[in-house]
């Protein structure tokens, strides 16, 4: 079993940062690819970023891309997602994610709770 809690959302201003955490339990957590993935009010939950097992491939959501970077310490079982100049479209509910297949792009069957952020214009 794998549980994994998110933490750092809260309120900026547009152009400001964030770094996002997810603390994750399980022997096995450290094989699993991760992401982050996001839902706004009204829409659908989308990725966002996503990390192999071993943090040597990346991949980002074209909207993020040069501004978002995501990371991993396996021997501390954390998952980052540091978030720069951020727009009041990144405005959502931010979710861990692992399990996944696609090096963590798609969706696997372990989410966190969630984390909001908010980008004030």
């Amino acid at each position: 079993q794998v549980q994994l809690v998110e933490s750092g959302g809260g309120l900026v201003q547009a152009g400001g940062s964030l770094r996002l955490s997810c603390a994750a339990s399980g022997r096995t957590v450290s094989r699993y690819a991760m992401g982050w993935f996001r839902q706004a009010p009204g829409k659908e939950r989308e990725f966002v970023a996503a990390i192999s097992w071993n943090g040597a491939l990346t991949t980002y959501t074209d909207s993020v891309k040069g501004r978002f970077t995501i990371s991993r310490d396996n021997i501390k079982n954390t998952m980052y997602l540091q978030m720069n100049s951020l727009k009041p479209e990144d405005t959502a509910v931010y979710y861990c994610n692992a399990g996944g297949s696609g090096e963590g792009t798609i969706a696997g069957p372990y989410w966190g709770q969630g984390t909001q952020v908010t980008v004030s214009s």
